[in-house]
């Protein structure tokens, strides 16, 4: 089975794809955020350097949410017109999902944090029990909020943009409790969301392109400008 997965979510851009347990390849950018006219370029330039076209593949995925409104747009359109052109389901992972699958494995226990701006950020918390287990629902909260709920915690697994912006406020409040891995794991990419995705895809948790949607967990804040405008009329 060939899974090619996206990830648009935030900073970063990124394309693999996976055959089976294999990575065959993968292209990651963490230059500008103009993921608009860099994802179909990189996902041509993978698919040519593989020798494989979009009808090779057979699941379409992408990193679903939360993260950016627009990189989420980006990559969910993106990844719904290729596997409606092939014909072709699809399989939505959850951004923080994936990013806890840049640590496949660990002991401890697992907690994504996206940028959420303003001091907030998305979090959530994973731990590993032979497959990958939610403990926690992803959720928008303050930083101050997610690391309170990380008080009791015996020492964690903190990565992503969240968790690298807010580095030294961790440290600060949770000391040597609160673990972090090398650069590269860090960061979204791509073939987490395949890896996130292969799994699904065993399980029977696929769906057309049609039924894939973002998932914003906050409203945006144009959506919020509109409401304001509304209320004070």
């Amino acid at each position: 089975m060939k899974v090619l997965a996206i990830d648009t979510s935030a900073n970063t851009a990124s394309a693999a794809v996976m055959e089976d347990d294999l990575l065959l390849g993968e292209y990651i950018l963490n230059h500008k955020k103009t993921h608009s006219q860099k994802i179909m370029p990189m996902i041509d330039a993978l698919l040519t350097d593989l020798e494989l076209t979009p009808q090779d593949i057979d699941i379409y995925a992408a990193a679903v949410g939360p993260g950016s409104f627009t990189g989420l747009r980006i990559g969910v359109a993106t990844v719904k017109a290729l596997a409606h052109a092939a014909q072709k389901p699809t399989v939505s992972v959850g951004t923080l999902e994936a990013l806890a699958y840049n640590v496949p494995l660990t002991e401890h226990m697992i907690v994504p944090v996206i940028d959420a701006r303003r001091e907030n950020v998305y979090a959530a918390k994973y731990a590993w029990d032979g497959t990958l287990k939610e403990i926690s629902a992803p959720k928008g909260i303050t930083i101050e909020e997610c690391i309170a709920d990380c008080d009791d915690l015996p020492p964690a697994i903190f990565l992503g943009d969240g968790a690298a912006a807010h580095r030294g406020y961790i440290q600060n409040k949770l000391g040597a409790r609160a673990l972090f891995p090398h650069g590269a794991a860090m960061n979204l990419r791509a073939s987490s969301v395949a890896a996130a995705a292969m799994d699904k895809a065993k399980r029977g948790d696929t769906q057309t392109y049609i039924e894939m949607n973002p998932r914003y967990i906050k409203k945006s804040q144009a959506e919020k400008d509109l409401e304001r405008k509304e209320e004070n009329k």
